[in-house]
């Protein structure tokens, strides 16, 4: 990835329906949904628990992967066992009409994390909900919001087409200072 000056465009992507996306702070590589008809990037997770450390929220949870996958993918269980983040915020998002129970709210409420997604050579620092994916495929789901700001397209008749995340530490270090200035 390389730095892009304000309003200098690094030009689009193309990345098929299913990629392989880094998440930098949990140094762990996980195959992906890209989906352009979700909003936002959601990551499967267990055991979800918000509470305070030093004042400041915090979200506690385990990274749920099916555990023949988690051998595929080789995470060891400290990469997806206990895992805890800062909690960016909360969020509401419209449940599935075959998950709505009648006269319950059509919404349910995730904590956000901010994360960073690298695909292929680009990494950018996304909103990230926590829920359980389990019954889905793939525990990462990235959404149009994440697309956008990866510059990514998305060609359905593709998968995997990125091959392995090949974003450097380096550049993920000087994207997190680039984002607080």
């Amino acid at each position: 990835m390389k730095a892009v000056a304000d309003g200098e465009d690094p030009g689009k992507i193309i990345l098929g329906l299913n990629e392989e996306v880094m998440i930098e702070e949990l140094g762990v590589a996980l195959p992906a949904k890209l989906d352009t008809g979700a909003q936002s990037a959601s990551l499967s997770a267990r055991q979800i628990r918000t509470f305070k450390r030093d004042g400041q929220d915090w979200v506690s949870f385990d990274l749920w992967v099916v555990p023949e996958q988690r051998e595929k993918i080789g995470l060891e269980q400290d990469q997806w066992r206990t895992l805890e983040l800062p909690l960016s915020k909360h969020v509401r998002i419209k449940r599935r009409a075959e998950n709505q129970i009648d006269g319950a709210p059509g919404y349910s409420r995730r904590p956000v994390v901010e994360l960073t997604l690298c695909v292929r050579d680009r990494a950018r620092r996304v909103d990230v909900n926590l829920t359980d994916r389990s019954d889905f495929r793939f525990p990462l789901l990235v959404g149009s919001e994440a697309l956008v700001s990866l510059g990514a397209l998305v060609d359905p008749a593709q998968s995997m087409s990125g091959g392995a995340p090949s974003c450097s530490k380096e550049e993920t270090v000087g994207l997190a200072a680039e984002e607080t200035e």
